[in-house]
């Protein structure tokens, strides 16, 4: 058998969390850990996790005081601003952050601007004055509680901007938390809902990286395995309940994050990033609607442009095997799986008459369409969004 090689490597680096833990009953664990980073610690959380109080209780049990912030949803600049200033009142240590990825963001954000100085807008991408971080942020351990945007283990907050109808980055290579815990148990019983919006989230977001022109050889190694395991996994709750399911697509939400922290995303995140900042459509059903026309018009470009389509013929292999689909019309049928699993097109968010190639332009000057495979036009992207409505 003919030893495997690689050709052409071209330089890469790689950044990931501190310290990774995954597998049911380590978020109890960890709170020790927490305790070592510093004893006035912040809690950033959710309302929805009842375990929260359990490990809030345990981390006063070890001398530490607690101050809980409640996250309202995806985090805005005053959300931001009003946990920083709780945070530097309470002179706090470390940052707790349990919860979805607007939550992980939050944490991260209130984690980077405690020791800074100002406001989080003199710091954002793209809309404020982009300020580099001058100190580094404080330690922030980050538990996600949903299986979908990977945050726990990239270096940026996404934060909502309602002026400008824009979501932009806070971004910095030591953002990255110092432990990344991630416990499946938690997310358990999720509604089929969130399950499969924030899950295809998850899937798009290994996807991407391995199609990205930043790709490398440790993110297509990640990737390459995980999609076809995110959409057997989907596809396995999609019939039942299932714990290992629930194991398996947390694992490729974490390999996402990972991935797109290293490897960059594409038009599917360009997109979403300009449309969850106009319309209160959640990110992860953005991403699931977008997917398959995305994929297409990608496909479609890269045969014109070298007539092997490899990858997209082994995702739509993989897409065929999960939900029992013609690999050759698997990008085209996804909207219609969607549509069998109950979750709604945007056209629900997205009325008629919306100047669709608005969006489409803007989404070309994101960081996140930078890297897509292929450089798509405004009528493109705006075909896609259609096909989404």
């Amino acid at each position: 058998m003919p030893i495997p090689q690689l050709n052409n490597i071209s330089p890469f680096s790689f950044l990931t969390a501190g310290q990774i833990r995954f597998g049911r009953g380590t978020a109890k664990a960890a709170t020790e850990d927490v305790a070592r980073f510093g004893r006035s610690v912040l809690l950033v959380r959710g309302r929805a996790v009842s375990q929260v109080d359990d490990i809030s209780t345990h981390l006063e049990q070890l001398g530490c005081s607690v101050n809980s912030v409640f996250a309202k949803g995806e985090p805005t600049c005053a959300d931001v601003d009003a946990a920083t200033k709780l945070g530097r009142a309470a002179n706090v240590e470390v940052i707790l952050a349990i919860g979805g990825g607007a939550v992980l963001d939050l944490g991260k954000a209130v984690a980077a601007m405690i020791p800074a100085q100002g406001n989080v807008i003199d710091y954002l991408e793209g809309i404020g004055g982009a300020r580099p971080l001058t100190v580094d942020p404080l330690p922030c351990v980050a538990m996600p509680t949903t299986a979908g945007t990977g945050s726990e283990v990239t270096k940026n907050a996404v934060v909502g901007v309602p002026s400008a109808g824009r979501k932009v980055s806070l971004r910095d290579d030591r953002m990255l938390p110092r432990l990344a815990v991630i416990d499946p148990s938690f997310t358990d019983g999720t509604p089929a809902s969130v399950t499969f919006s924030s899950g295809f989230d998850a899937v798009t977001q290994v996807i991407e990286p391995y199609l990205s022109i930043k790709a490398n050889p440790l993110t297509d190694a990640l990737s390459r395995e995980a999609i076809p395991l995110g959409l057997t996994a989907l596809a396995q709750l999609a019939r039942e309940e299932d714990e290992k399911a629930r194991d398996q697509i947390a694992y490729v939400s974490l390999i996402g994050g990972i991935a797109l922290a290293n490897a960059g995303l594409g038009a599917v995140h360009g997109l979403a990033g300009v449309i969850g900042g106009r319309f209160s459509a959640p990110h992860g059903l953005i991403c699931a609607r977008l997917l398959g026309p995305v994929l297409r018009l990608n496909r479609e470009a890269e045969r014109a442009a070298s007539g092997d389509d490899k990858r997209y013929s082994d995702i739509a292999t993989w897409m065929s095997a999960a939900f029992d689909v013609p690999p050759l019309t698997a990008f085209e049928m996804l909207n219609s799986q969607l549509d069998d699993l109950a979750l709604p097109r945007l056209g629900q968010w997205i009325e008629p008459g919306t100047d669709l190639r608005a969006i489409s332009a803007e989404a070309l000057t994101t960081s996140s369409i930078k890297s897509n495979a292929h450089v798509l036009t405004v009528d493109q992207l705006t075909s896609a969004v259609e096909d989404a409505l």
